[in-house]
């Protein structure tokens, strides 16, 4: 995901996807603590979207 794809979408979408990416990460981070994960680079994928959504919320609020 890219930020400036992000900076396209409006708040209520970017908001969305956050709640998205916060419940995959909670799901990843499950999967990790059972031993299931087998791809750990998708926690640190789906950690810096988020961030990124964030940084884009901030923003657009400022703005």
């Amino acid at each position: 995901m890219k930020a400036q794809d992000l900076r396209a979408k409006s708040q209520d979408e970017l908001k969305a996807e956050l709640l998205n990416l916060s419940k995959a990460r909670f799901g990843l981070k499950m999967q990790a603590a059972t031993g299931q994960l087998s791809n750990t680079s998708e926690m640190k994928k789906v950690r810096r979207d988020i961030a990124r959504i964030k940084t884009v919320l901030s923003e657009k609020e400022q703005a």
